[in-house]
């Protein structure tokens, strides 16, 4: 979700969790953002992020 802030713009990168007719609430790392839909410029979904691949013991 990218939207407006004071300084120019943001975005909230995470699951949609609710709308209503005024705002949305996205759940991002870090903490639940609760966004006017007035500010947002644009949305997408986008895929997971990509599962990451053991590490490899190299020997000598």
């Amino acid at each position: 979700m990218r939207y407006r802030i004071d300084d120019g713009l943001t975005d909230a990168l995470g699951y949609l969790l609710k709308t209503s007719e005024s705002s949305c609430t996205v759940r991002t790392r870090t903490s639940d953002v609760d966004i006017p839909l007035a500010m947002v410029i644009a949305a997408k979904e986008v895929p997971p992020p990509p599962l990451r691949r053991a590490s490899r013991i190299v020997g000598d």
